[in-house]
């Protein structure tokens, strides 16, 4: 499901700029951003490059580690 919503210009460019760098739309983007904010607002302990990390690291494939 997919709802418009209206952003502030400068953000909107800021998103169109840093989409292209990381291969992204700008709604996914801007969907990035918001998640990476909610994250680090729910845990203000974390530095946020730790937090920007940890959701790069739950997005990556990963085979379970079976011990011998």
């Amino acid at each position: 499901m997919s709802v418009s919503i209206r952003i502030d210009n400068v953000l909107y460019e800021s998103a169109k700029i840093r989409a292209k760098a990381e291969m992204r739309s700008i709604p996914q983007q801007v969907a990035y951003w918001a998640k990476v904010g909610r994250a680090a607002l729910d845990n203000p302990d974390l530095p946020i490059e730790f937090v920007r990390d940890t959701l790069v690291g739950m997005e990556e494939e990963s085979e379970p580690f079976e011990f011998s």
